[in-house]
């Protein structure tokens, strides 16, 4: 097999690990083994894949709430996930924070956040306190076309680029802030364009494609080290779910799921590696590799013991 396609079928594990992943998570919702809103990343997982192939273990990674795959491609054990969203002790926080909290910063993952947004600042303040305890640090700060509208977005932007702090700021825009179209809230659907106007370098790349991911980040990772601040990302891509479990999707134009399906990551790249000669039985072994391992992790996770209620006010802090 040539490395084209070894490495390719890498790609397509590390994607098919987050999509499994998250159709577990949705399972478990619907049987209610895991309560509350969730909100699913399918048809986004090259994004998370391609940019935390290149992160090194010092850099901070800060998501949205639509984080389950950011945190499986930074290396968070997926059983950890399953048990946090399920309220087990083997959570990566003692099943506290379930899916909108989660956090395992010693894996570079350092959560995930309700509030719209709320990623970029704290970000911003990690990559200020890596120019002062010597770690050398770049953070990453992930979210949708919608937080762009947010001040606390544009407010960190603009003190990433005075400051020249190494701050990647990736925005996935997938078309949709929540329910609306992009292109219904803005005058200007160039979202690429609120980062030049603030000094930072900006670049609009096809998040379906693994290669872009790969060098914009790698491009905005170097300048961020070499001191040259921060840099801008606008990922094109798609979520082919809704914006949360429930969602009746009544906002999409007929025949635009069906569109979707055939740009979707994971879809793109197995046609990819079926025309580089990769087989079926490669390809759907890949897969199932993949959904093996979530029903495994999902498994122990629902055999682990349930968070006492008493310890609920355990690790709190005012």
């Amino acid at each position: 097999m040539n490395t084209r396609i070894n490495e390719g079928l890498d790609d397509l594990n590390a994607m098919w690990r987050i999509r499994a992943l998250e159709e577990k998570i949705r399972d478990l919702r619907v049987s209610e083994d895991i309560v509350g809103s969730v909100h699913l990343a399918n048809g986004q997982e090259s994004i998370a894949v391609a940019t935390c192939s290149q992160l090194r273990e010092r850099d901070a990674l800060y998501a949205t709430y639509r984080g389950h795959g950011w945190a499986v491609a930074r290396g968070v054990p997926p059983r950890e996930i399953f048990g946090e969203l399920m309220g087990r002790t083997s959570g990566v926080n003692g099943g506290r924070g379930g899916s909108a909290y989660f956090s395992a910063p010693q894996y570079g993952f350092h959560g995930e956040n309700s509030i719209v947004g709320a990623g970029a600042p704290i970000a911003a303040g990690a990559a200020l306190a890596g120019k002062f305890d010597g770690s050398g640090r770049v953070a990453v700060a992930v979210f949708g076309d919608g937080a762009m509208n947010q001040g606390a977005v544009a407010e960190s932007m603009n003190f990433a680029a005075a400051l020249k702090l190494g701050v990647i700021f990736i925005c996935e825009n997938n078309r949709y802030s929540e329910l609306t179209p992009i292109n219904d809230m803005v005058a200007n659907p160039d979202l690429s364009q609120r980062a030049t106007a603030l000094g930072i370098p900006a670049v609009r790349i096809d998040g379906n494609d693994l290669a872009q991911v790969r060098t914009a980040v790698k491009l905005s990772l170097e300048a961020a080290i070499s001191g040259r601040g921060p840099s801008f990302i606008e990922a094109h891509t798609q979520r082919i779910v809704g914006h949360y479990i429930g969602d009746a999707e009544q906002y999409r134009p007929a025949g635009e799921l069906e569109a979707d399906a055939l740009l979707e990551p994971i879809a793109r790249l197995r046609r990819e590696l079926a025309s580089a000669g990769a087989s079926d039985a490669q390809l759907d072994r890949t897969e199932q590799r993949a959904r093996d391992e979530m029903d495994t992790a999902a498994a122990a996770a629902l055999a682990d013991p349930l968070v006492a209620p008493e310890t609920a006010g355990e690790h709190l802090y005012a």
